[in-house]
């Protein structure tokens, strides 16, 4: 499996980005997705999960804010970050478990065998 994560960029407070996961190499429509974000100094946290039938988990921090997304047929995974705070300042990535149950949206990201390079975030205030 191969992830290639885009989409990232230096956004002012209140902004809005659409990050980007192409998928290759699996059966896209078996894999559960997520993103993952990590800043500096920082452990490496959930932000979203979708599960292979497309049930999304959004963190609380992001609730409201974020949306998590997929569209099997391209075998993409999409990040929707509305009015976007300095604190989702991050490297995001994005990840695969490729063993997920049909309704499963993993928390762990010891859950996710595949992960994409990661994309930066800057949000400035």
């Amino acid at each position: 499996v191969q992830l290639q994560a885009s989409g990232g960029g230096l956004v002012q407070a209140g902004a809005s980005l659409r990050l980007s996961c192409a998928a290759s190499g699996w059966t896209f429509s078996r894999q559960a997705m997520a993103w993952f974000r990590q800043a500096p100094g920082k452990e490496r946290e959930l932000v979203a999960a979708i599960s292979r039938g497309a049930s999304a988990y959004v963190e609380d921090s992001v609730k409201g804010r974020f949306t998590i997304s997929r569209d099997n047929a391209k075998k993409m995974v999409y990040l929707q970050m509305n009015s976007l705070k300095p604190e989702d300042t991050a490297v995001y990535y994005c990840a695969a478990d490729v063993n997920a149950i049909y309704s499963d949206t993993p928390l762990d990201p010891d859950g996710y065998d595949y992960w994409g390079q990661g994309t930066q975030v800057t949000v400035s205030s």
